[in-house]
């Protein structure tokens, strides 16, 4: 497996990482033992970089890290974790904290769940619009000094957002979603980072599943949050599975799947962007990771690209307001 430095200052990663949500319900009910089988199927195939959140299942996703983890030394794998999530016993979302002593709380509680002395990258999942993100930063800047985390990253943030964080403390990478069918970090976000020598961590590479050439609006549980996305709903859901069906017509003439043309399409933007593989399975690592045997050319990427235009997708306009909120910090 090849690796990559996540940011100037971050660790040394896989060139894909595993995002774990999958294994705690979000996307429908998921197998314990099979979750944990795929975590070490990863990490066999040379995978460091685990990504998980300490909302996702309400805990059960550090939970099952911790205990699929437990035999394996400390130092063959980084933990990537979001915290500042709250939500609620139904699991209703109840918004974020990212106050200092929410942040310190939140990691103590982290490192518990793991069952490990420190996290590798700790960052706010979104932004707090009550807390300078300043002192969030500096907050997670005291746990380094402490020992208990390595790196910062961001995570759901824009320009302003990333360089006010980066005059506190370095900033390994920026988690955010980026794929043929997400393509609005390339205006201005993108550049941002490369300016400042921050990675970015993308996830939703398959467009939450749109992109695997397998998806099924029929079999999306009432307990998938894709049950309430445009993106998936009516006619929208039928224009963006006419785009994947395209995709996977240009994908077999390469040899590949639509999941790996979509992969092989991330990894080929640039060696600062880490795509996340959202796998539960080992069948769907084992295909997403087959991604990494392709190299793209420029006539490649142009027929992938062509076959899914990012103006064609449908669905985005909430994915649109939702990005223009990204620094929407409370000023007074």
């Amino acid at each position: 497996m090849k690796t990559t430095t996540l940011g100037k200052t971050g660790p040394q990663t896989s060139v894909v990482g595993l995002g774990c949500m999958g294994m705690s319900g979000m996307y429908g009910p998921a197998d314990r033992a099979e979750s944990i089988a795929t975590l070490h199927a990863a990490l066999d195939a040379g995978v460091t970089l685990l990504d998980t959140g300490d909302f996702y299942g309400m805990g059960h996703n550090e939970m099952l890290l911790g205990e699929g983890l437990a035999n394996v030394p400390r130092d063959k794998y980084l933990l990537s974790v979001k915290f500042g999530a709250m939500r609620a016993p139904n699991g209703a979302w109840l918004g974020y904290d990212a106050r200092p002593k929410a942040v310190k709380s939140a990691l103590a509680y982290t490192l518990q769940r793991l069952r490990v002395d420190y996290i590798d990258v700790y960052r706010p999942s979104r932004l707090d619009p009550d807390v300078p993100i300043e002192d969030t930063i500096g907050a997670i800047a005291d746990m380094v000094k402490e020992g208990y985390v390595r790196h910062i990253g961001l995570s759901e943030v824009g320009s302003d957002t990333i360089r006010r964080a980066a005059s506190v403390h370095p900033i390994s990478d920026l988690q955010i979603e980026y794929s043929l069918m997400s393509r609005g970090i390339e205006a201005d976000i993108l550049p941002t980072t490369r300016e400042l020598g921050i990675s970015v961590t993308a996830y939703g590479v398959l467009s939450r599943g749109l992109l695997s050439g397998s998806f099924n609006t029929g079999a999306i549980a009432a307990s998938d949050f894709r049950a309430h996305s445009p993106r998936f709903q009516g006619e929208n859901a039928e224009r963006n599975m006419a785009l994947a069906k395209a995709l996977q017509e240009v994908a077999t003439e390469r040899g590949m799947s639509a999941t790996q043309a979509a992969i092989a399409w991330v990894v080929a933007q640039g060696e600062d962007i880490v795509p996340l593989i959202g796998a539960r399975k080992r069948t769907q690592l084992s295909e997403s990771l087959g991604a990494l045997n392709k190299t793209l050319t420029a006539e490649d990427i142009a027929h992938i690209e062509a076959a899914v235009p990012a103006d064609a997708v449908a669905g985005t306009r909430y994915a649109e307001q939702m990005m223009a909120h990204l620094d929407s910090e409370k000023r007074g």
